[in-house]
């Protein structure tokens, strides 16, 4: 496993959002969404609003793989699902970096959010 350098762990995980672009089965790069994205410990972590059933999410799916563009930095990654046992430092860092988002930072809080918790391993 490839482990991000400090350089763009720090930057990515500073950044306001990044743009998700998910591989389809044929290769090709699907539209870019944007999101939210924290850091914890070494590691970056999106999540879907909607859980497993969002669009985002499910074409993730269907190949694991992808690029990120946040703050300046722009990865080929590996989408893995995180362990629940990550959750709740997940948590922390979606509250500590989107608190200030009262009404909006509760919706990544949910247990359907947090189902579909990854971490983002750089390739």
């Amino acid at each position: 496993m490839t482990h991000w350098n400090d350089a763009d762990l720090a930057e990515a995980g500073a950044a306001e959002e990044l743009d998700l672009e998910s591989e389809r089965a044929d290769g090709t790069l699907r539209a870019p969404v944007t999101m939210w994205v924290v850091r914890s410990g070494g590691h970056l972590y999106v999540r879907s609003v909607k859980g497993t059933a969002g669009p985002w999410y499910r074409g993730v799916r269907s190949r694991h793989q992808g690029r990120v563009t946040a703050g300046g930095v722009r990865r080929d990654v590996t989408f893995r699902p995180a362990d629940p046992g990550e959750y709740p430092a997940v948590d922390a860092a979606y509250r500590e970096k989107y608190g200030r988002y009262t009404a909006v930072v509760e919706h990544v809080l949910t247990d359907t959010a947090r189902a579909s918790t990854l971490r983002l391993d750089p390739r």
